[in-house]
């Protein structure tokens, strides 16, 4: 076995592999992730994932003669991700938040219903309510803007949501109590939301 292999579930394969293996799984990564981590997802030595994440750093930072990128990878929180470089944060949140043309999905305008109905609620509260995992949706809408992190429960660490003024401004109102009622809307006028609802 050379330097540039290493085995993975018991076949060589080469490191060019693994560092395209991480970068994929760092891509789609909604929080930071650990070495430890990264290396169970690849079947890799720490060590060589270590090394691999190196070579992407200064990959994506165009050192060897390579092209600086317009993201990074950074050490976050005990764990790596890959961020837009703070010098492109402006073109990127204007393309955000007024450039993209595309409409929100079916998924996000119900997520977003239940967020502006119920807030502040966690993201745990949010799947119970729609029985489907809400994490895409909830990164999709933190960000276009529409809502944001209000807390973190101090009890159970769950960061809690709401909306934002860009959504009521979106939405032509000055305040979440001008939202429609819904209880009518509802079968039993409560499925899916205890209390007291709008």
């Amino acid at each position: 076995m050379t330097d540039d292999t290493l085995i993975v579930n018991e076949v060589e394969a080469p490191a060019v592999e693994i560092e395209r293996a991480l970068e994929a799984i760092l891509m789609v990564a909604d929080e930071p992730l650990s070495l430890v981590m990264l290396a169970t997802a690849v079947s890799a030595p720490v060590k060589r994932v270590r090394a691999a994440i190196d070579a992407l750093v200064r990959d994506f930072d165009g050192e060897d003669g390579g092209v600086r990128r317009g993201f990074e990878l950074r050490e976050v929180g005990g764990g790596w991700r890959i961020y837009v470089r703070s010098e492109y944060d402006e073109v990127v949140s204007d393309y955000v938040l007024t450039q993209n043309p595309t409409k929100l999905s079916q998924a996000a305008l119900e997520t977003l219903a239940v967020i502006a109905y119920k807030q502040p609620i966690s993201r745990g509260a949010i799947a119970s309510i729609r029985a489907v995992n809400v994490d895409s949706v909830v990164r999709t809408l933190l960000g276009r803007g529409l809502i944001t992190e209000l807390f973190t429960d101090s009890e159970t660490g769950a960061i809690n949501y709401g909306t934002t003024d860009l959504l009521l401004t979106q939405l032509g109102i000055n305040s979440v109590d001008e939202l429609p009622h819904i209880s009518p809307l509802l079968a039993d006028g409560a499925d899916g939301f205890d209390g007291d609802v709008r």
